[in-house]
């Protein structure tokens, strides 16, 4: 009885917090937010930009706590998605390699992006394109919903035709899957006039 009192406790206070984060989001940060943030902060990734309001890429969830994969896909408009980290930033892409390697994206990819059975990620051109948007839904949906909620093909460069699997229901976190992808801009090894993320 005591566990479930304490439960309920929290998730209305989770809630409550949601609602106050929500509702002083656009609000200007008062003199001491401004101040410097503690060495503890300082380590945590920044949140991908805050859209206009009543936009439908809207930033993280308030508070700046991040979206599962699958809830930014559903509620954001098709082509906004940006990659709030750099390819050139070393520890958040030497994290991203981690997260590749832990969701045994290697098995199909190679370790070093390289390919498999499935294409390579170093690859000047991609099967569906390789702007953020794209990778961060593919990776999201699988190739199989990605192609029939987009009503995209495949562009017929590769011989190697593995589907996709979705990630959805493994990626819990969209930062870890930012991450993932600022690690696989570091083994694109394309022309510098086909990248097509910033």
């Amino acid at each position: 009885m005591k566990s479930q009192f304490l439960r309920l406790l929290l998730a209305a206070a989770l809630s409550a917090g949601a609602f106050v984060g929500a509702a002083g989001a656009a609000d200007a940060p008062s003199p001491a937010e401004k101040s410097e943030p503690a060495a503890a902060e300082k380590s945590q990734p920044a949140a991908p930009e805050a859209a206009p309001a009543g936009d439908a890429a809207a930033a993280p969830a308030a508070g700046g706590a991040p979206m599962k994969p699958i809830d930014r896909v559903n509620s954001t408009e098709k082509g906004t998605l940006k990659n709030p980290f750099s390819s050139t930033d070393k520890a958040i892409t030497d994290e991203g390699h981690k997260i590749y390697m832990g969701l045994s994206c290697n098995g199909c990819h190679g370790g070093g992006g390289g390919g498999g059975m499935c294409p390579p990620l170093t690859n000047e051109t991609w099967v569906y394109g390789g702007d953020d948007d794209t990778l961060f839904r593919l990776i999201t949906l699988g190739s199989q919903e990605f192609k029939k909620k987009y009503s995209v093909e495949r562009k017929g460069q590769e011989t190697v035709v593995g589907p996709m699997p979705p990630f959805a229901e493994i990626m819990d976190d969209e930062i870890k899957l930012w991450k993932a992808i600022a690690w696989i801009r570091t083994v694109w090894s394309g022309r510098a006039e086909k990248k097509v993320w910033q």
